[in-house]
């Protein structure tokens, strides 16, 4: 198994769910983590939690629809700390469309902003350094959602996410760096609701199984519920 303790670890959409969890298993393997939220309040129980696991903890706040904003927060991590494993974590899913053909364009627009465009503005700041230290693990938080035309702006926005790893993998072969998308099921969430199949604890190992493969393990799509109550070393 790659070893990543005392690698610096970037979890968006940390202060709740599944960004939580991975924030928090990510720490118990000895990596430090940069956990980022809307505000910096939204993550000081979680601060606390991780540093008393004995690793290095700081948090960062953005709103990641605001191109500004994420490209001010990539500078001010890179600031402090070099980042090697970046899970692009964050997400919105608009309220459903209904009727469904009726687009609400400004949904889209919103969701694009943080599903999309914010990973690919968190690719492009942090990349560089990951191919220069000759390490890189990017894990995006992806969706089984298809054929829903009520969901239609989210389901979207996860296909050009599914996209956008596709891509850039096949430009990434042979630097060390790896892009994976992890389904995590319909979870329990404040996003998910309460009639959700799976609660959130079911997401570890699957969610960060991306963080600790080999270099030849890229492009892939995985489903974390099929990694469901295995250790991580079974999962690999």
């Amino acid at each position: 198994m790659i070893d990543i303790k005392n690698k610096w670890t970037l979890v968006t959409g940390a202060s709740r769910g599944i960004g939580r969890e991975i924030a928090l298993a990510m720490a118990k393997r000895g990596a430090n983590v940069i956990v980022h939220s809307r505000e910096l309040a939204h993550t000081e129980s979680l601060v606390e939690e991780i540093r008393q696991l004995g690793v290095n903890v700081f948090p960062v706040a953005a709103e990641l629809s605001n191109e500004e904003a994420a490209r001010d927060m990539a500078d001010t991590v890179l600031e402090k700390a070099p980042v090697s494993i970046l899970f692009n974590n964050a997400g919105v899913q608009p309220m459903s469309q209904d009727p469904y053909w009726k687009v609400d364009a400004n949904d889209y627009l919103w969701t694009y902003k943080i599903n999309v465009i914010a990973p690919m503005l968190l690719i492009e700041k942090f990349l560089p350094g990951m191919v220069e230290q000759n390490f890189g693990r990017i894990i995006n938080t992806t969706s089984g959602i298809k054929n829903q035309p009520a969901q239609g702006a989210y389901a979207a926005s996860k296909g050009a996410l599914d996209k956008l790893t596709r891509d850039y993998a096949g430009e990434l072969k042979g630097k060390n760096v790896t892009i994976n998308a992890v389904d995590p099921g319909w979870i329990k969430t404040d996003m998910g609701g309460s009639q959700a199949s799976h609660s959130v604890e079911t997401v570890i190992p699957g969610m960060i199984l991306g963080a600790f493969v080999k270099e030849d393990v890229s492009c892939q799509w995985l489903q974390a519920q099929g990694f469901r109550g295995q250790s991580l070393e079974e999962a690999l």
